[in-house]
């Protein structure tokens, strides 16, 4: 028979164990985090939370930014198709000395996408000094002249893709891979909206056609759905079916609704962690809830002649996207997050993609959206809205400074070098960041990559971009995934 010894009281740790006491559990410990992790995915401890209410919660409720920005809205104005730098905001005189001439051999290891490599060609309409900061804007924006002194032009864009599709979808998301979230999706993930009775991100596409690219470029991607875009139609009724049947009326409807929320409700109490269920519900309610204010904002017949006549509603060419900056000014003062307009849709010609002739091109779509863009500019300033609303201004890249061949007047893809502007909330007015090499051909002073375009809209909307992240497949995802700077130059 044997006789068990006591453990030697002086070998114990302070916790009151022996080491081999302590050895022994620290490595049947390892076993727990296993388990943790298996609980964990069958969504075990979820069920056990006392205060889960995920349907309850509203993903859209105005939160409050991580530090002081300016802006409370953004409106991004997407030039679909690519406009020429050189042709717009970006004036280059060498083009006219050298024109007619090829491009300089140590330019021309360039990636042209298999078009033809033609001559250099100089500015097709005038350049004009604008307001007393004399930015120079060509003749295909002389409404938006006017306005120079709100703009910063960013002259020196980069993007990664030479694609239409692909380059789209990283100016609205960061990446040239479809499935990621959107811009605006990041914006209302972070920010929430003002209004729940509207969507907080809205989109309204060219009535020829939404971008090459489709609904990745409004995607909340890996997000709950509750973040992704909104689509307006740019005619007729904005949204359909937000009416129901007229058999149905408000009670019934709300009966309805409120039975399908409790079976949704006991469906995801019975299954924690469901976020798109958690975001469905949360849909439901708002389109019911828009039902009623929707239609009130966009009707414009509640705006002035006046106005109408500002915008170019009713007139040609400009009634569709003068219609657009209307609805999205009314969109902003009633509290919604982010609004992204498109000019032109479908492919080439209907776009701003001027292979063909940038006269003929850029004639057009320039006189679609001047005089709009102008009037949205000087109605928020009247209202005193340019201060809480960012404008960004651009496509998914810019053109090269040569035709596509002889005799050619158009021009081919560029994602070396190209303009964007920004002008409102914390933007400084009248001024231009970064250059361009003598012919506008690639950035070459100060380059802003699509991603220091991003971090400085949400800078400007008051998020760090780095800090905003989303926590996807094991990894803190964000909307520049670790690269971009603040343009700080261009900010007030």
């Amino acid at each position: 028979m044997s006789i068990k010894k006591k453990p030697n009281r002086s070998r114990l740790f302070p916790c009151g164990q022996t080491r081999r006491e302590f050895v022994w559990e620290m490595g049947a410990g390892f076993s727990g985090l296993a388990l943790t992790s298996l609980l964990g995915a069958d969504s075990f401890f979820a069920k056990h939370a006392h205060a889960l209410g995920q349907a309850a919660t509203t993903p859209l409720a105005p939160r409050r930014s991580s530090y002081f920005g300016k802006a409370k809205s953004c409106i991004f104005l997407m030039m679909n198709g690519g406009p020429s730098q050189v042709d717009t905001f970006d004036y280059k005189p060498e083009l006219q000395k050298y024109a007619g001439k090829s491009l300089p051999e140590d330019k021309k290891y360039i990636n042209s996408g298999g078009r033809r490599v033609g001559y250099l060609t100089p500015n097709w309409r005038p350049f004009r000094p604008g307001g007393q900061s004399g930015l120079l804007v060509s003749d295909y924006f002389p409404n938006v002249r006017r306005h120079a002194d709100k703009l910063a032009v960013v002259k020196s864009c980069q993007a990664d893709s030479h694609a239409h599709g692909s380059a789209l979808v990283a100016m609205n998301t960061g990446s040239t891979f479809i499935g990621r979230p959107s811009l605006g999706s990041w914006c209302v993930y972070g920010l929430g909206t003002e209004n729940q009775s509207l969507p907080g991100y809205v989109v309204m596409l060219d009535k020829r056609g939404g971008p090459i690219s489709g609904q990745p470029n409004w995607s909340s991607g890996f997000m709950p759905s509750t973040f992704q875009g909104t689509l307006f139609r740019p005619s007729g009724n904005p949204i359909l079916d937000l009416q129901g049947p007229s058999h149905l009326d408000a009670v019934a409807q709300r009966r309805q609704l409120d039975l399908l929320a409790q079976l949704n409700q006991k469906h995801l109490d019975e299954r924690p962690g469901g976020r798109e269920l958690a975001a469905r519900i949360e849909m439901y309610e708002l389109a019911y809830r828009m039902q009623s204010e929707t239609p009130e904002a966009v009707d414009l017949s509640k705006e002035s002649q006046a106005t109408r006549n500002q915008y170019g509603i009713g007139m040609q060419p400009t009634d569709e996207y003068g219609r657009n900056c209307l609805i999205a000014r009314r969109l902003v003062e009633r509290g919604v997050r982010f609004i992204q307009l498109y000019s032109g849709g479908g492919h080439l010609e209907d776009t701003w993609d001027g292979h063909e002739s940038i006269e003929k091109n850029h004639g057009l779509h320039g006189a679609e959206v001047d005089q709009p863009i102008a009037a949205l500019l000087t109605d928020l300033e009247q209202r005193g809205l340019l201060e809480s609303t960012l404008i960004v201004w651009g496509g998914e890249f810019g053109r090269m400074p040569f035709s596509e061949g002889k005799d050619a007047p158009g021009r081919n893809h560029n994602p070396y070098g190209f303009c964007m502007w920004m002008a409102g909330a914390g933007v400084k007015g009248g001024m231009s960041y970064g250059e361009t090499d003598e012919f506008g051909f690639q950035a070459a002073v100060n380059k802003t990559h699509v991603h220091d375009i991003h971090a400085t809209i949400l800078h400007l909307m008051g998020i760090d971009h780095e800090d905003l992240s989303y926590f996807h497949q094991g990894r803190q995802e964000t909307l520049t995934d670790i690269h971009g700077r603040v343009i700080k130059e261009i900010c007030a």
